[in-house]
């Protein structure tokens, strides 16, 4: 199945595939730190195009972009070359200019990484906007209140 073909399950959550390439780990042999960012920006945005939303078309039609306003990482076991890791992404709240997410980077014996982000609806000048209504109803779709473990 196609990545951008993904729904949510049952429990509102998200889950994006990840295999760790040789070029995502470091000397040690273990998945970077700073990757994590980045198998969480693929996750999120996979998350979007699972609800339909394209980030261009929503720049073009609205004027607004995501940006991350704050990230907050907890390391909890390491990754490592050719290890499937899923990407689990959850929206614990949306408000009028900001989403919250909670992603677990999980692999097969449990949680690598933890990652809570608020991202923030800007403008063509990186100035707060508010949600469009469209996004804030298609992404309903994965709220979860509650914390998830990590």
């Amino acid at each position: 199945m196609p990545v951008n073909e993904y729904q949510p399950l049952n429990d509102n959550v998200h889950i994006f595939p990840i295999r760790v390439y040789y070029e995502d780990t470091d000397a040690a042999g273990i998945v970077y730190y700073a990757n994590y960012f980045r198998f969480a920006e693929r996750a999120r945005t996979e998350m979007l195009r699972s609800v339909k939303i394209d980030q261009n078309t929503l720049f073009e039609k609205s004027g607004v972009r995501f940006a991350v306003r704050s990230c907050n990482i907890e390391y909890l076991k390491p990754a490592r070359l050719d290890d499937e890791l899923e990407v689990h992404t959850r929206i614990r709240g949306i408000r009028g200019a900001s989403l919250l997410t909670k992603q677990i980077v999980q692999g097969k014996k449990g949680a690598t990484a933890c990652l809570d982000l608020r991202i923030a609806c800007v403008d063509q000048s990186g100035v707060p906007a508010r949600l469009p209504v469209e996004v804030r109803s298609a992404l309903e779709t994965y709220l979860q209140v509650s914390q998830g473990a990590c």
